[in-house]
């Protein structure tokens, strides 16, 4: 269903004209909210007669920088003082709003916000909500789940809402860049909103598709946008229909590149010989956790003041740094997609990204941080062999399966309230998976979430496998738009690409990118940037800590064990090559975990030899005993053989599965991976004869939940063994 839409391209004069006395008003409110005299761009004063006059439904697609947030403040106070409710703002950002919150602040907006960050506030806040003091009310999607939110504040605040304002709304549609259940619950409140509440979404990342979908969901309930309600034989009047303002989504201060280099060395290298070339300061993006701390690390060895920001990043110590990159005292924030939609630096001059975000809408997102007041900002990306795997990871970790949640609902009923950990006791699914889990079968119907725990419903759970077989091929559609954006030829504007993705089919060339111009920024790298890359690379070993501790809830799986684990049933901390997901070493070991079983490569054994040369261990190895391996049998056995050749120490053989093996898989939670693995190790007695009162080097593949080797030290323990040193190739994480 194509949506009516008003796309701004010069001033509309019409509204300011039909009201001046309310257009005057805006404009001091305005100049109050910018500290200055500013005239409002294109679109943003019809947006707020739309709200505030027409109690209209709009939808605002428009590009970073726009100026979003001041619609929705401006719209909120002006309902205000015409005697209306509080607006309610749904964000994913307000810890990222505080700058906005401020000037609400300043321009007479009682403006507060509700998050996991000012927990300390939320009594007061909730008292000035209800002796109605404020004007704005913040919140997350995920506070709509929240039970004394949904139950007890909810329902009064939306029987006087002034205004619903729903910020990044591409979340709320099946084609938007992200999978998030939470915003699910927003369409079911704007659905069954009263028509005269107006209601605003904005976002500046979205396709013609996501548009279409966003107005349908802004539609009140019992009509469709542009018809009429259903048996009526009218047609519906303009101001029910919604009014979607769209601008054009060029960025033209903003200078993009793509620079592809043979390996991560090479990117490296380049960084770390040219970030002091780029202007000002900026963001450089990794697509996972382990690379912005590694790349961190590495430029700060190496001169630079940067700093990693994560999704592990402390929240108190993410405000920090994202104020110490705004005050430019540090060169670069080294940053994964938690530093993404709602940070505003306007004269940020540079984002480079070390390996493609998955998506044009993504990667648009994240770049539309730069240049938003200055001339010029420049944008470089610097794709990865490795992306293809990180993106098909993400595209389907987010997906809910109809087996687990069989499992969930199983577990679940309507009278008894289990918490998150009572019920991972009980159903093979690890803790973060299982909570997006049960958001999902929440929004569905099917789960009740309470104080203390959940509850089922009664209602049955379907997979749509159409919708999710859908959605996962939306998002490799939107991987191979990626990668053709990374192989443009000269003369195909990287801007307009951009925006024709997003379905902007005005933008026009901007003249300045690498395939419009010449290139602009260097392709050398020197040998000495190049060698200290690789010898950052090259760097070897990570502990594997020992399980102390037995997990909760084995109770619940009729197994007697709790507490900590003995120490004479512990192994001493171990050692991995290195983790799946680094740039260095990362490669070579999931080529060798993740293709066919083969004996260890000359490579391996010398990263592994390093490894050993470096644990510095309190009594050296002597025997060296291979786990029996299911996926990997050639790779472990040959890896065990050749450190133990190396050593010169007696190769003892590898351990037995018992009946079979384990019955639950890494991926499952810690309780579930246990009572799988208890039971399932033998040591035979050719094997147990060597061990006693030996020292055992313990080889493996790949270390996931650690409960593996923490049975298997167990046991060799128990046959006499006096220390188990783990060693693996692999660690995920």
């Amino acid at each position: 269903m194509s949506i009516p839409s008003t796309n701004i391209a010069s001033p509309d004069s019409s509204a300011a004209e039909r009201d001046p006395a309310f257009y005057t008003e805006a404009r001091e409110r305005l100049a109050a909210l910018a500290g200055a005299e500013v005239d409002f761009r294109e679109g943003q004063f019809e947006a707020i007669s739309a709200l505030v006059q027409d109690r209209r439904r709009v939808l605002v697609v428009q590009k970073t920088g726009w100026g979003k947030s001041a619609v929705y403040f401006l719209a909120a106070h002006l309902l205000r003082s015409r005697g209306r409710g509080v607006s309610l703002i749904v964000s994913p950002l307000i810890a990222l709003m505080r700058d906005q919150i401020a000037a609400a602040t300043r321009a007479g907006v009682r403006a507060q916000a509700v998050s996991s960050a000012n927990a300390h506030e939320w009594d007061s806040i909730m008292e000035s909500l209800r002796n109605d003091e404020l004007d704005v009310l913040l919140i997350s999607p995920e506070r709509l789940a929240n039970p004394r939110f949904r139950d007890e504040v909810l329902p009064g605040l939306l029987q006087r809402m002034g205004m619903l304002v729903v910020d990044e709304a591409h979340c709320i549609s099946d084609w938007g860049h992200d999978f998030r259940p939470d915003y699910r619950r927003i369409g079911e409140i704007v659905r069954n909103l009263p028509a005269e509440v107006p209601v605003l979404a904005t976002t500046a990342t979205a396709n013609s598709r996501v548009v279409d979908d966003i107005a349908a969901q802004l539609t009140p309930a019992g009509e469709s946008a542009g018809r009429s309600p259903e048996g009526s034989a009218e047609a519906q009047q303009p101001e029910k229909e919604v009014m979607v303002l769209r601008g054009t989504l060029s960025r033209e201060s903003l200078r993009l590149g793509v620079l592809s280099l043979p390996d991560s060395e090479q990117r490296i290298a380049w960084l770390t010989q040219h970030l002091q070339d780029l202007t000002g300061s900026g963001i450089v993006y990794a697509l996972t956790i382990s690379q912005a701390t590694d790349l961190a690390a590495h430029l700060n060895a190496h001169g630079y003041k940067v700093a990693a920001y994560t999704g592990q990043t402390d929240p108190d110590e993410r405000q920090q740094l994202e104020q110490a990159l705004k005050d430019n005292t540090v060169k670069a924030l080294i940053a994964t997609s938690a530093l993404g939609m709602g940070f505003d630096k306007p004269d940020l001059g540079f984002v480079v990204h070390l390996g493609a975000p998955s998506s044009p809408v993504s990667y648009y997102q994240q770049i539309g941080r730069a240049g938003r007041a200055v001339d010029s900002a420049d944008v470089l990306l610097m794709p990865g062999k490795e992306d293809v795997r990180i993106w098909e990871y993400f595209a389907q970790a987010s997906m809910p399966t109809q087996e687990r949640a069989d499992a969930v609902l199983g577990a679940l009923s309507p009278e008894t309230t289990l918490s998150v950990a009572k019920l991972e006791a009980m159903v093979e699914i690890r803790r973060s998976p299982l909570e997006l889990l049960l958001k999902v079968l929440e929004v569905d119907g099917s789960v009740r979430r309470v104080s203390g725990g959940w509850l089922s419903t009664g209602r049955p759970w379907t997979y749509d496998a159409e919708r999710y077989d859908t959605i996962l091929a939306m998002r490799r559609a939107e991987q191979q738009l990626m990668i053709d954006y990374e192989r443009l030829p000269a003369g195909v504007c990287r801007m307009v690409f951009l925006a024709h993705a997003l379905d902007d089919d005005e933008a026009q060339p901007c003249g300045r990118c690498d395939t419009c111009a010449e290139t602009w920024f260097p392709h050398d790298v020197s040998q000495s940037a190049l060698a200290e890359a690789k010898d950052s690379l090259d760097r070897v070993g990570l502990e594997i800590a020992p399980r102390k501790q037995w997990p909760t809830g084995l109770n619940a799986l009729g197994i007697d064990l709790k507490g900590k684990l003995p120490a004479e049933a512990q192994s001493q901390p171990g050692r991995a090559l290195a983790r799946l997901s680094d740039l260095g070493w990362g490669t070579p070991v999931r080529e060798a975990l993740q293709g066919q079983d083969a004996e260890v490569t000359e490579q391996l054994v010398r990263g592994a030899i390093r490894v050993l040369s470096g644990w510095g261990w309190a009594r050296r190895p002597d025997v060296v005993v291979s786990m029996p391996s299911r996926k990997h049998p050639v790779l472990v056995d040959s890896i065990a053989r050749a450190l133990a050749e190396v050593g010169r120490l007696p190769y003892a053989g590898s351990l037995e599965w018992v009946d079979g093996g384990p019955t639950s898989t890494p991926d499952t939670n810690s309780a579930f991976r246990l009572a799988g693995l208890l039971g399932k190790f033998a040591v035979p007695r050719e094997l147990a004869e060597q061990i006693n009162g030996a020292s055992v080097l313990l080889v493996d593949d790949e270390v996931v939940s650690r409960w593996t080797l923490t049975v298997a030290a167990r046991e060799l323990r128990s046959a006499g063994a006096a220390e188990v040193l783990p060693f693996a190739l692999g660690m995920r994480g």
